[in-house]
């Protein structure tokens, strides 16, 4: 094998699996761990969250948040998940940083402290990795600065590095947005807590709520609406500015999004039996899981309670857990249309291998939005699928798969995105002879020990 000319890393080698048994360890929910962080930040006294997840991504928001001037401790941490401990000044306790606040490859920090940051009354500069330059950012400075705030990037404001003047007082909008994006929608409810008046965000689609059921139960009234149709949007959510946050614990859940690898993983095994404990099954998070029963998966799902604040086990505040035990099935091809892209967007990835399994042909629409990626996801997974051996077309936004097509090992390229290493990994469970993985550390981005586990579970 060859390694990386820039890190030296070498490809990392998988080989088909007799079976796969067992419990995979889970990271804890990754949109879930960077909110709980940010709302630990912006809420004066201490905050314990437990069980967040240790990817980098997750560990770029807890280092941002200290360079604000919060305590951010790590105080338990096992290799995958990490408890820590917040000591907070409050929103308006938070300072000007010394240097560049370094998101590295996560999209996530710099969205959503973007809109922390448009409220407080300094100037800041968010960069990231090469990956995170190529992200756009012109769908966040149109509403920040739309409310006050001075946002510039380069390439006429729309890439990275993201220069944020904030202010102590913003003007409350109402805004549509124009791509499904919970990280946009966040962004501007954040930086609506710092607005006068009540800032609304509408969307076509209801994306996931984990920042709307974690500000209700730190005090935050938000409402959720039919939104009045225009411009197409569907659901409308508003937050009324001035309140403060009050401090609270957190529990993380298992990310869903993690999970969904390991349910593809068993369904499309020839003899698999994988059980998943504790996983987060929002219904706004959970369309993997459901387009892969439509599609015939065997997976068993019993309640296990609620995560989140524990004093709050309303659905709109806690977190619905799950676990969910998945086993070898025949999968059937469907039609998965824009709005259950959007709702699975993370997952797309996993999904895509999963068709290769299914009998017919299995079309993904509206899935442009995978271009704006860690990577070009849509590149990345019609290059590695198609080196496999399946039949895939990429059609402008539309992917379509048609199966059932055994795999045969290849060379795969991760384009070094997380998502792309863990679905190639999962495929070479499968296919025929060795499968490489190219930068197969970038799993660790939201996934430290998924290769530990996938060892584990085929021994």
């Amino acid at each position: 094998m060859t390694s990386h000319p820039l890190t030296g890393e070498l490809p990392r080698s998988i080989q088909p699996a007799v079976r796969l048994r067992g419990e995979p360890r889970l990271p804890g929910d990754k949109s879930i761990s960077h909110r709980a962080l940010i709302m630990a930040a912006l809420a004066q006294g201490t905050c314990l969250i437990s069980g967040a997840g240790d990817g980098r991504d997750v560990a770029a928001t807890a280092a941002i948040l200290a360079a604000l001037g919060a305590t951010v401790e790590r105080i338990a941490e096992d290799g995958l998940n990490v408890d820590y401990r917040v000591v907070s000044p409050g929103v308006d306790g938070l300072r000007e940083p010394e240097g560049i606040l370094d998101c590295r490859n996560s999209g996530t920090s710099l969205r959503l402290l973007s809109g922390v940051l448009a409220g407080l009354p300094f100037m800041s500069v968010l960069d990231g990795d090469a990956s995170l330059r190529t992200r756009p950012v012109a769908r966040i400075i149109e509403p920040l600065r739309s409310m006050g705030a001075g946002l510039y990037a380069r390439r006429s404001d729309s890439l990275p590095p993201l220069v944020v003047i904030g202010r102590s007082k913003l003007r409350a909008i109402d805004f549509t947005t124009r791509v499904p994006s919970a990280q946009v929608k966040s962004a501007i409810l954040l930086a609506g807590l710092r607005a006068e008046g009540e800032t609304t965000v509408r969307e076509a689609v209801a994306t996931r709520d984990h920042t709307e059921r974690m500000l209700r139960s730190r005090g935050i009234a938000v409402r959720r609406e039919p939104a009045a149709s225009s411009g197409g949007a569907s659901v409308a959510w508003t937050v009324e500015g001035g309140v403060p946050l009050r401090p609270l614990d957190e529990r993380v859940p298992a990310d869903a999004s993690a999970a969904a690898f390991w349910l593809v993983a068993g369904t499309i095994h020839p003899d698999a039996e994988l059980t998943l404990r504790s996983v987060g099954v929002n219904p706004t998070r959970r369309a993997a899981i459901d387009i892969l029963v439509r599609m015939g998966a065997q997976i068993d799902e019993h309640t296990a309670g609620t995560a989140g604040n524990t004093a709050h086990a309303a659905t709109d505040t806690g977190e619905p857990l799950a676990d969910l035990t998945v086993r070898s099935s025949e999968l059937r091809a469907i039609d998965i249309g824009p709005d259950e892209v959007a709702a699975a967007i993370d997952e797309i990835p996993i999904l895509c291998l999963a068709a290769t399994a299914a009998a017919g042909t299995t079309t993904f629409r509206g899935v442009g939005e995978l271009r704006n990626k860690e990577s070009d996801r849509i590149a990345g997974i019609a290059a590695g699928l198609a080196a496999l051996g399946a039949l895939i077309e990429v059609r402008g936004d539309e992917i379509a798969i048609t199966g059932p097509t055994p795999l045969t090992g290849a060379a795969t390229q991760t384009l070094d995105d997380h998502r792309l290493a863990m679905t190639f990994a999962v495929a070479g469970l499968i296919a025929r002879g060795e499968t490489t993985i190219d930068r197969a550390q970038s799993a660790a981005v939201s996934y430290p020990s998924f290769f530990i586990e996938l060892e584990r579970l085929r021994a």
